[in-house]
């Protein structure tokens, strides 16, 4: 469900970004597509954190558990960092090669301005989502991805997009607000779910 919800919203603010200009169209699809790329390195983190918390927690080591959580959560923020650096210096580089129509590139380039601005929080909130399910939890990030996503960013990015005629980089804004409510949410989730890992392995170690 929650990459459901995740991947949904992707999709609908694409449905969306159809209703707009042909140029802003083409240029949400290939920041999309830019983001897209860099977003599978800290998905990849992600599931290899699901996999070492997990097998931390089966053997009772809240220790390593919580030591492979916030190791991969900052390989993947480093990483997602260097990605947003990357949007910045070089947008132009990355449009090209895509397109080099003048309109598309203008578009993109501003898209892609914004999407460094969710580079890291995407990253964190990936990998979270990850160690979270490493530790068993799996409903919190299913339940602040519909919350972020579908209660502040879509309905956000709406508005911007068609009531203030902000166009295509305003449904980015709107993602952009929900990726950074998903991360900080599941960021102190994962913080005080450390906590609770080291007093249940401390009981169950001394029962």
């Amino acid at each position: 469900m929650q990459t459901v919800l995740e991947v949904g919203v992707f999709a609908t603010v694409t449905v969306l970004a159809g209703r707009l200009a042909a140029d802003q169209l083409a240029a949400h699809q290939i920041a999309l597509s830019a983001a897209a790329f860099s977003w599978m390195v800290p998905l990849g983190i992600s599931s290899a954190a699901a996999v070492r918390v997990g097998r931390a927690v089966g053997r009772r080591d809240a220790a390593a558990a919580v030591r492979a959580g916030w190791t991969a959560l900052l390989l993947g923020a480093s990483f997602m960092t260097c990605s947003a650096i990357a949007f910045v210096t070089v947008p132009r580089h990355i449009i090209g090669v895509f397109t080099s129509e003048p309109t598309v590139m203008r578009a993109g380039v501003a898209l892609l301005a914004v999407a460094a601005v969710f580079q890291l929080f995407d990253g964190v909130q990936v990998v979270a989502t990850g160690a979270l399910r490493g530790a068993a939890d799996t409903r919190t990030p299913m339940l602040a991805s519909l919350v972020g996503y579908w209660g502040i960013g879509l309905p956000l990015g709406y508005a911007l997009c068609f009531a203030f005629d902000v166009g295509v980089i305003g449904l980015w804004i709107g993602l952009s607000a929900a990726l950074i409510s998903v991360a900080t949410a599941l960021t102190a989730v994962w913080s005080l779910r450390t906590r609770e890992l080291v007093r249940e392995c401390a009981a169950r170690r001394a029962a």
